[in-house]
């Protein structure tokens, strides 16, 4: 068999090859940002409701429909623009790879699933899924009239530990609003460092951002001290639900790959930013859902 050949049978091909390519619009892996935090969440509600098979599953339905239906509502808003960056221009909808009639599909089917998901895990949910979709999807305006843009998608996402919580409980629970916290402001900062890549573009279309509107260095200073800012809700978090010794040895490990990814990036280096934004972060949010996890099931968490 030729080589040629061996090439076009491991390339994706029929429903596998729209499946990549929706991934890709979406960039379904970023979903690791998110997640670990609301799986975080059911952990610490497991105390108050015990976590079942079929909450669990609805929840990971409902977080992943929602992001799927506000980063591809992003993707179609921002098409233009995109076509028009040169860091972007590949991307599924300016490069042709989805036409925008398959996008808008796409986002609705996502958006249905959402909601039918949120229907599942109860009244509240219910009730509460379509003011949430509002607040992810206006997130795609927010850099066109202010440079606040990173702080308002770091609270639409920081929705999703509140929204795991409720799904469970069917309540609210003040505490919570602390791991909320730790997400919104971790968010926010790699959104900084994210953009800094995209300054002078930003300035040439008169879109706002942190380091559009005030240049690299203060950029990084922010996003340093929003990091930081995180990093104390997160201790906040291990005091306000009582976790014990592994939970705040995970918050020094997470402290410490916060300040690798600053150490990463500097205004005269963004080679960098993918290696901050992606493995770094990543980690983050998996070490996070672990260091929760291995605290409550040893027993050092305490009820």
């Amino acid at each position: 068999m030729s080589t040629d050949t061996n090439k076009l049978n491991s390339q994706p091909n029929g429903l596998g090859k729209h499946i990549v390519t929706y991934g890709r619009m979406i960039k379904f892996s970023h979903t690791i940002f998110a997640l670990p935090f609301a799986l975080a969440a059911v952990v610490l509600a497991n105390r108050l409701a015990p976590v079942t098979l079929y909450s669990l599953f609805w929840i990971l339905i409902a977080m992943v429909a929602a992001r799927s239906a506000a980063m591809g509502f992003n993707r179609i808003v921002d098409a233009r623009i995109d076509a028009r960056n040169p860091r972007t221009a590949m991307r599924e909808i300016p490069a042709g790879k989805l036409s925008l009639k398959a996008a808008v599909i796409f986002v609705a089917v996502s958006a249905g699933v959402f909601i039918l998901a949120a229907a599942m895990l109860g009244r509240l949910c219910l009730i509460l899924s379509v003011p949430v979709l509002a607040v992810l999807c206006l997130y795609s305006y927010t850099k066109r009239f202010t440079w606040l843009a990173h702080l308002y998608l770091g609270f639409a996402i920081s929705l999703a530990p509140l929204g795991a919580w409720i799904a469970l409980t069917n309540s609210f629970h003040g505490p919570i609003l602390l791991l909320s916290l730790a997400l919104l402001s971790y968010i926010a900062g790699f959104d900084i460092l994210y953009a800094c890549q995209d300054t002078g573009f930003d300035r040439q279309e008169g879109l706002f951002s942190i380091p559009a509107r005030f240049g690299l260095h203060r950029a990084l200073l922010t996003a340093r001290a929003i990091h930081l800012l995180a990093w104390g809700f997160l201790l906040g978090v291990g005091m306000a639900f009582d976790l014990g010794l592994i939970y705040y040895i995970t918050t020094l490990c997470i402290g410490a790959l916060l300040i690798l990814e600053h150490r990463l990036v500097n205004p005269d280096d963004l080679s960098k930013i993918d290696i901050a934004f992606f493995n770094v972060n990543s980690t983050i949010s998996v070490v996070l859902f672990l260091g929760i996890l291995v605290d409550e099931i040893i027993g050092l968490g305490k009820l």
